[in-house]
């Protein structure tokens, strides 16, 4: 048996509830952002993700006009932070509807350090930092898609094993229903099967 939910039916909140329920775990872009006066922004954004690799392109939707979208209409830069476990707290805290023209980083005592190739500064204690240029943007609904050409990778080498970032060292948080937020749990591996491979289903094998 199944419950049917009917966005026609329902209000926008209600559905989005449900989208954000269901739609887990979310990573979250820990957006920088400045101003065109010169203020540093800092936000998290849970609908994240890759959206091409070449050129390598992200996107990240901003749901309603905030500080974070302004500031890249301006400025044509951002940076996308991961968000780490141990940050939960302040993650959050820049999650809050400060008034326009006050900086996350300062509110929320957020350690900062210049960006390579963009404006936006960093945040010191992210193990990734992924500058970004706009590439586009497109408008659906009440939301605003932001693509951004990563122009340059800053990434901790703390995080690397051998040169590639390895999941329990990087420890992303992730956003789920309510105020429910996630953390790594177990890890499975399995690599993708060639066709040639093939020995039936899974169920089967």
């Amino acid at each position: 048996m199944r419950t049917d939910f009917d966005p026609a039916a329902m209000s926008r909140n209600e559905f989005y509830k449900l989208l954000t329920a269901v739609v887990v775990p979310r990573p979250i872009a820990w957006v920088s952002t400045m101003s065109a006066d010169g203020t540093h922004n800092l936000a998290p954004h849970s609908f994240f993700t890759i959206a091409s690799v070449a050129p390598p392109v992200v996107q990240f939707s901003s749901v309603g006009r905030k500080d974070t979208l302004r500031n890249i209409e301006a400025t044509g830069e951002f940076v996308v932070n991961l968000a780490p476990e141990g940050y939960f707290e302040q993650v959050n805290d820049t999650g809050t509807d400060f008034p326009h023209g006050v900086s996350e980083f300062e509110a929320a005592g957020i350690d900062v350090e210049p960006s390579l190739r963009v404006k936006p500064r960093r945040v010191a204690a992210s193990p990734v930092a992924l500058e970004c240029e706009v590439h586009s943007t497109l408008g659906i609904g009440d939301s605003t898609v932001v693509f951004g050409r990563v122009v340059h990778a800053a990434v901790s080498q703390d995080v690397l094993v051998d040169g590639h970032p390895e999941i329990a060292r990087l420890k992303p948080l992730s956003r789920l229903g309510k105020d429910e937020w996630g953390t790594v749990g177990g890890v499975r591996e399995i690599s993708r099967i060639r066709h040639a491979d093939w020995q039936g289903p899974a169920g089967a094998r």
